[in-house]
């Protein structure tokens, strides 16, 4: 029996230490459905759809990667690094992740569907997915100890109160014009970077994000969502 107990201790180390090694989901469904909808998406109840497709095997190598900026240089972030990750878009051979580039990729997706006549909203429903991961500090900074240990935690934050706060959030999001794509890439920069500095911030002073802090990044991921729907030609 102790060599069988030896055996099962062993295999649950070993799929502990699997587990941990593999990037974690972002904010949880609630909060991803509630920045699609304070912004506006007509699809807002698929905004976690992304989250189940990526948990089929399948699909999850393709599309893992589009979640996550591991940042493993701790570079600030701007125009240049945004629009670099778009070609790696849907890559599975890129460690490091590449958010950035996934949000532009889904919205020339989506743009291209519409021109060649196509249903042109199931790539939004990507892109209002990945806009909602923009803000989530922990996809914007390398996925360390730290990071695995304090990542389901905070995906958390606010899953208990996002869906009765849709208001608050559409009152405090700020105006964002967005023209062109290197618009875009600007103000993708701009959220990735708040979210990358309180990311560090946590680290310092090991902790979990308060719920004020997170309700501040959702509402930024609500504010670039609703400026891409503008920009698209979903909202007038």
């Amino acid at each position: 029996m102790r060599s069988l107990s030896r055996g099962v201790s062993t295999l649950s180390t070993m799929f502990y230490f699997l587990l941990s090694s593999l990037p974690a989901l972002a904010w949880h469904d609630k909060t991803h459905l509630s920045v699609a909808e304070a912004a506006g998406f007509d699809l807002w109840y698929s905004a976690a759809a992304p989250d189940v497709a990526k948990s089929k095997t399948e699909f999850k190598a393709a599309e893992e990667k589009n979640h996550y900026f591991n940042n493993n240089a701790h570079r600030e972030v701007d125009e240049a690094i945004v629009m670099a990750q778009v070609e790696r878009y849907n890559k599975p051979d890129d460690l490091e992740g590449h958010l950035y580039g996934a949000i532009i990729a889904a919205v020339r997706a989506s743009e291209s569907e519409r021109e060649s006549g196509k249903y042109a909203e199931y790539p939004l429903v990507f892109c209002a997915h990945y806009i909602g991961d923009l803000s989530m500090p922990l996809h914007n900074t390398e996925y360390d100890e730290f990071n695995t240990n304090h990542h389901s935690t905070n995906d958390a934050t606010i899953e208990g109160s996002v869906r009765n706060n849709i208001g608050y959030i559409q009152r405090n999001m700020r105006a964002m014009t967005i023209k062109s794509e290197a618009d875009l890439a600007r103000e993708i920069a701009k959220v990735a970077n708040a979210a990358r500095r309180l990311g560090y911030k946590l680290r310092a002073e090991n902790r979990d994000m308060t719920q004020d802090e997170a309700y501040r990044q959702v509402i930024e991921s609500a504010s670039l969502l609703k400026a891409v729907l503008v920009y698209v030609g979903k909202k007038p």
